[in-house]
């Protein structure tokens, strides 16, 4: 299984980027996709997620700004940044989760970094 992330980047406060995250080795269209960020010196947090079904669930901190959506033919998951304040600084992953009977997989990406600066 392989996630990898793309689209980050440098941005000045009030713009936009959109991240990308391409998965193989996996039945895709079965799994939650999520993207999460870690900021320097803090502990890596839920961004947004949607299920399987493409129900979707967004931190308070981005609802209004952020979009996610999934791709199952492409087997992609996106995150459309806008508005994006110093805050949102961090380094965003991708993941990948499913049941599997009582267990679970679980996947992640590398990450990539996101920098709101002027």
């Amino acid at each position: 299984v392989q996630l990898v992330e793309s689209g980050g980047g440098l941005v000045q406060p009030g713009g936009s980027l959109s991240l990308s995250c391409a998965a193989s080795g996996m039945a895709f269209r079965f799994y939650r996709m999520g993207w999460y960020r870690q900021a320097p010196g803090k502990q890596r947090e839920l961004v947004a997620r949607i299920a399987s079904s493409g129900d979707t669930n967004y931190d308070d901190s981005v609802k209004g700004r952020f979009t996610i959506s999934r791709d199952n033919a492409q087997y992609t998951v996106s995150l459309q940044m806008n508005s994006l304040k110093p805050e949102d600084t961090a380094v965003y992953f991708c993941n990948a989760f499913r049941f599997v009977g009582i267990s679970s997989n679980d996947y992640w990406g590398q990450g990539t970094p996101v920098t709101v600066s002027s």
